[in-house]
């Protein structure tokens, strides 16, 4: 199994990638969040890969992070959810945010991902719910709370799209939480209302 790719990053063209690693390229594909802080063509890049063997394909699949890494894995046990859909997922909402969104049980906030209905919205939160709540709790965790809260919070709603002004007034006077995840609720509470 492949867990890790090192090399230079040759191409970017969104979903795909390719990285030369020691002159061998690896074409990689990868959700949006972690095309955002991919470093400019040529330069070094490491990226945590999951590798999907099927009986015509073997795909290469990439993230910028071991949390969106997880989060995929997780994704891909869900019933008719495969390998693209769990990139549309992925690259539709941050890691964080989406496991708010099946903390929350609100499939609405997923449905407005292309490609996602209501059933499977429903279907998400319903099978996800378990194996996201003992991956958070794990003291290792890639998706546990960490200690730069209101960072990861900004990052996790300019990657769902909201211009940084907004994000910065949405997160102004907010309480202090301990997690990002309630951070994200409570300024989508304020984005939404707005």
């Amino acid at each position: 199994m492949i867990g890790r790719i090192a090399g230079t990053l040759l191409v970017k063209a969104p979903p795909a990638l390719l990285v030369d690693v020691g002159g061998v390229g690896y074409e990689l594909e990868a959700p949006m969040s972690t095309f955002y802080n991919l470093p400019a063509v040529g330069a070094p890049v490491v990226l945590h890969a999951h590798l999907v063997v099927r009986e015509d394909a073997q795909l290469l699949y990439g993230f910028g992070t071991e949390a969106e890494r997880a989060l995929f894995r997780q994704l891909l046990k869900v019933s008719g959810v495969g390998a693209k859909l769990a990139l549309v997922i992925l690259s539709g909402v941050a890691a964080e945010e989406l496991v708010a969104i099946v903390a929350d049980g609100d499939p609405a906030r997923l449905v407005r991902i292309p490609g996602i209905g209501r059933k499977t919205a429903e279907r998400l939160i319903l099978e996800l719910r378990e194996p996201f709540a003992k991956l958070a709790s794990a003291p290792d965790s890639a998706i546990a709370p960490r200690a730069d809260a209101p960072g990861d919070a900004a990052a996790a709603l300019e990657a769902l799209g909201y211009k940084p002004t907004e994000v910065r007034a949405a997160l102004r006077d907010l309480p202090a939480c301990d997690s990002s995840e309630d951070l994200i609720r409570a300024a989508l509470k304020r984005l939404m209302r707005a």
